[in-house]
Order: C-alpha cells, then sequence, then structure tokens
C-alpha cells in the first residue's frame, strides 16, 4: 500500500527531475564547448611548423606553461603548481631526468606520468589532475595528454623558468653574449673511419646537440663527428685500460698476500728500530739535564743500553729487509704498475667525457652576491672564476639568456632573454594558493623589458679567456644566467644551474618530506614500493577507492 503523504510527494519529485534534466541539458554543451575551448588552445595558432623546445616558462598566477621553440611558442596548456605551505618556488631549472612510467617514493606511491624532473629532491613536470587552481605538494601538474606530447618533444637540460607572471621571451643582441668561434683543438686531422662515425640517435644523446638546424655553420658536422670520433676513441681505450687495471689489482692482490709474512716481520723490524732510535734520543735529553754525579751515571749506563739496542734493531732490520726484499720489491713493483694502469685508464676516460661534454650546449651563471662566474656542461662544472659588476650595490635582477639558433650563415647566434623578478619591497605576500580559476584561460605572455637586461649585461666584464673559452663551446640551446643570487644547493652533480628568488615562497623544495622507507606485504612482508603476489606477478601497492580515483585519476591529491 502507499501512503497518501507519499502520492503527494512525487509530483514535486517528478518536476524536481524535469528541472535537473532541462538544467543538465542546458548547462551540458557549454560546459563542452568550454572544456574543448580550454584542450584546444595547448597550441598556440600558428602557420609555422613547430621546431625544437627551447624554453618552457611556467606562470604561477595565471596557472599557465608555455613552451617556446627558437621562434616563439610552440605549445601552451594549464598547470596545477604546488598548494601553500609547498608553493612551487619561482626560479630557474632545467630537465634533469625523464621517466614516462613514474611513482613518487614521497607521496604514498603516487602516480607521476611522463615525468620530467627539475630537482632531484623531488620537483617535477608531469601528468596530473588539474582542478584549476594550485593543488600539488611542489610539482608542476600537466593535463596528461599534453605531458604526454611535451615528453616527446623534450631533451634533457631544456631550460624551465617558473614565474610569478606569464613572462615571455624577447630577441635580444649585446656585445656581451658569446658568438660562436672556431674551436682550438686540433680535431680536423681524422680518417675517413673516424669521421664516419654515427650520430648519436635523439634516444641515445641525452643533453647533446644533434645539429642538423638550417644555419649550422658548414664546419659544425666536422667539429660533432671529431668529437664523436674523439669520444668513441676514448671510451675504447678507457675500457680497455680498464681490463688492464682489473687484471694488475689481481696480481697487487696476490702479491699482497704472497708478502703479507714479509711485510708483518719487516713492520715490527722497523717499528723496533724505531723506538730504539727514540729511546737513545731519550737518554741522551737525560744525560743532559743530569747534574749529579749518581744522576750522569745512571744516564751514561742507559744511553749505553739504548745505543747498544738501536744497533742490534738496526742489523735486525738490515737482515729482515734482505730475507724479504724480493717478496717486497714484487710487492712495490705490483703497486707501482696498478697506480700507473689507474692513472692511465682515467686519463682516458676523462678525455672521453671531456669529448662528450663539449657536444652538449654551455651554461654560463653570474651572480652578483658571489661576484663569481661559473660553466657547466653536461650538467658538470667545469670552470668557476672571478667576475667585474659594476655597482655591486645595485640590484641586477635574476635574467636568462638562451642562443636559440645561429644565425643565417652560421656566424653568430640569435638569442632571447627571459626577466624574472620577485615581490617588490612593500607588495604584500599573495600565495600562489590565491590563484583559483574554474578553468585555466589562455593568456598572452609579457614580453621581457629588453632596455633592462641589456643593461644588466652592461654592466658586466668577463675576462677575456672566459670569454673565448665559452665561445669555443657556444651551441643552440647555451645559456646565460645573470642573477642577484646565488645558485641554490640543488645545484651539484647531475644538475644544470637551479637558481630560485630568495624572496619568494619555497615550501615546496624546502618541505619535500622524506621517502617512507618501506610497507608490509601480507605475503612477502616488508618492501620497497613494488610487491608480487604468489604466482610471481609484480603488482604496485593499492589504495581505496575506484581504479581511478574521484577525480579521474589515481592519487588524485598529488
Amino acid at each position: 500500500m502507499v501512503s497518501l503523504s507519499t502520492m503527494r510527494r512525487r509530483p514535486s519529485l517528478l518536476s524536481l527531475a524535469v528541472l535537473t534534466a532541462a538544467a543538465v541539458g542546458v548547462a551540458g554543451p557549454a560546459a563542452s564547448r568550454s572544456s574543448r575551448a580550454a584542450d584546444q588552445d595547448q597550441e598556440p595558432q600558428q602557420a609555422r611548423p613547430a621546431g625544437k623546445p627551447m624554453l618552457a616558462v611556467v606562470s604561477l598566477g595565471d596557472q599557465r606553461v608555455t613552451i617556446y621553440d627558437a621562434d616563439g611558442p610552440i605549445m601552451q596548456g594549464p598547470v596545477s603548481s604546488g598548494a601553500t605551505p609547498n608553493d612551487t618556488p619561482p626560479g630557474i631549472y632545467a630537465i634533469l631526468q625523464k621517466n614516462r612510467e613514474h611513482y613518487s617514493n614521497r607521496y604514498d606511491d603516487a602516480a607521476m606520468p611522463f615525468m620530467q624532473r627539475i630537482t632531484w629532491t623531488g620537483i617535477a613536470l608531469h601528468g596530473g589532475v588539474l582542478p584549476g587552481y594550485p593543488a600539488s605538494h611542489g610539482c608542476v601538474r600537466l593535463r596528461e595528454d599534453f605531458a604526454n606530447q611535451l615528453f616527446d618533444k623534450t631533451k634533457l637540460g631544456m631550460r624551465v623558468i617558473i614565474s610569478r607572471n606569464n613572462m615571455a621571451p624577447s630577441p635580444i643582441s649585446h656585445p656581451l653574449l658569446f658568438k660562436p668561434t672556431p674551436f682550438r683543438d686540433n680535431v680536423a686531422v681524422l680518417s675517413p673511419a673516424a669521421i664516419s662515425v654515427p650520430t648519436a640517435s635523439d634516444d641515445d644523446n641525452g643533453t647533446r646537440y644533434v645539429g642538423g638546424g638550417p644555419n649550422d655553420p658548414p664546419e659544425l658536422a666536422t667539429r660533432t663527428a671529431a668529437l664523436q670520433a674523439i669520444m668513441a676513441a676514448r671510451t675504447a681505450e678507457a675500457q680497455e685500460l680498464e681490463r688492464k687495471v682489473d687484471a694488475e689489482r689481481l696480481i697487487l692482490k696476490q702479491r699482497t698476500r704472497e708478502s703479507a709474512r714479509a711485510t708483518k716481520a719487516l713492520r715490527s723490524a722497523e717499528r723496533a728500530y724505531k723506538n730504539a732510535v727514540e729511546w737513545l734520543a731519550d737518554t741522551e735529553k737525560s744525560l743532559a739535564r743530569a747534574k749529579k754525579e749518581s744522576a750522569i751515571k745512571r744516564a751514561e749506563e742507559q744511553k749505553a743500553k739504548a745505543t747498544a739496542k738501536v744497533a742490534e734493531t738496526k742489523a735486525k732490520l738490515e737482515t729482515v729487509t734482505a730475507e724479504n726484499k724480493p717478496a717486497i720489491e714484487e710487492l712495490k713493483r705490483a703497486e707501482e704498475a696498478f697506480k700507473a694502469a689507474d692513472a692511465e685508464q682515467k686519463v682516458a676516460a676523462e678525455a672521453a667525457r671531456d669529448a662528450q661534454r663539449k657536444l652538449s650546449p654551455v651554461s654560463v651563471f653570474i651572480s652578483l652576491k658571489a661576484k663569481k662566474l661559473y660553466i657547466r656542461q653536461a650538467m658538470e662544472q667545469i670552470y668557476e672564476g672571478d667576475v667585474t659588476i659594476r655597482d655591486p650595490e645595485t640590484p641586477i635582477g635574476t635574467h636568462t639568456f638562451t642562443a636559440v639558433d645561429y644565425q643565417p650563415g652560421g656566424r653568430n647566434m640569435r638569442w632571447n632573454v627571459v626577466s624574472i623578478a620577485g615581490r617588490q619591497p612593500g607588495e604584500p605576500e599573495q600565495s600562489s594558493g590565491m590563484n583559483r580559476h574554474p578553468r585555466n584561460a589562455s593568456v598572452p605572455g609579457i614580453p621581457t623589458d629588453v632596455a633592462a637586461a641589456s643593461a644588466a649585461l652592461d654592466r658586466i666584464e668577463i675576462p677575456a679567456e672566459t670569454v673565448q673559452r665559452v665561445s669555443e663551446l657556444v651551441l643552440p640551446g647555451s645559456s646565460l644566467i645573470v642573477s642577484d643570487e646565488v645558485a641554490h644547493k640543488e645545484t651539484g652533480k647531475a644538475t644544470d644551474f637551479i637558481v630560485l628568488l630568495s624572496g619568494e615562497p619555497q615550501g615546496g623544495i624546502i618541505l619535500r618530506p622524506k621517502p617512507r622507507p618501506e610497507f608490509y606485504d601480507d605475503y612477502w612482508g616488508y618492501g620497497y614500493g613494488y610487491g608480487y603476489d604468489g604466482y610471481d606477478r609484480r603488482r604496485r601497492r593499492g589504495y581505496g577507492g575506484g581504479p581511478y580515483g574521484p577525480f579521474g585519476g589515481k592519487f588524485p591529491w598529488w
């Protein structure tokens, strides 16, 4: 039986359903159009074909990322940066590592597809959920399809600039910006076989510039082939010498075992002789201090005993040395042979690394605070020296100058510049978490002030030898960074320069928690991120909720 109250409620429920359906019917196409419009803005409308990405600019205020090639923007899309207190720090970075399938070891094994790391402590660009406002723990989330496309285009070492505003690069020309000059080392005298060394593939070139641009100078291909030949030859030599080092190490271990008894006897004799000599020296001091006849007599007796002991231990040392001389000499020869082979191998390996580095663009950083100039290449520091900056008490700003391509003829470089700034004195702090938009609308870039960037370069004087050294190494993708700041402590092994703006929130890099060391698996016990079931099938840790999470992706809080 249906109650009267139930029957009375039915019309209102039906009316609500009709109104809801109507609302959905009206809002659905509009929402769909909005979504499509947002999806379509990931690549700026342009008639020209896109070139190789040279630079990524992330705007925290607009929650957008723009990718630039040598001629302008080629991709643009929404992001979700770090939410307070884990704000993504504004600054200058570079891509250090790429991993198509990656899982966080800090935040509950969170999925980070198409991960492109920009710090080794955990900040990266990766696919994830974009709620329309900063929501990550410091990373820059991208739409997954955008992250996939970007992943296939970028290379290690590509510059990433994170700014409060959507700053756009401006072309610039200045006498201080490095111009390519002929390579001083004699790399032109090569056999045909050496020059025919194949160019590294895009999948295996790391930070290298592989060339092929329409404006590349004719000698670049010869130089690249020469360096590749040197790298190949010296790498093969280093590998062969490594085998020699291993053989000499085995011989040294064998000689060490064989001479162990002789070494022990020799060291014992040496120690006894040394003690006797020290005893004799003490008795001589006692004799010199003695005043009374009885004290002098005792001191003379002790000195006689010590003298006899010295003679005895010296004779024993000579005997032991003579008896064990062959074994000891064999050990010394083995030690010398091992050291020589090891030094030779290190020279060949360093020559191979040096040739490999020279295939990569060069990065130069000038710090007003440190009054130093630093050079890194292939994510290794190769130089540090002094630099002169006029009016050192006046801020110089933070500017990134990038060599984007050769000019026609290949005798000069095309450069652009992106300048970023922190809060000005008296300006209130506004957390990036306050920027909440239903959809991250496409916004035009703010062109960098070329006059201000040129004024910064006008104040700098670089030693001529340093200019010559950099000019021989400059390639498309090379950069000059000028900043009031010092390099952040994240700058180190296997990194390019990382420069953060000191007046901006840095919670995303300061508040990185330690990774969870282990988890408990019911079948295998403790592990570190992966588990295996009883059929030896690999599986990851699972968590509650649907297979893709409530917002269309697993671990949406990452």
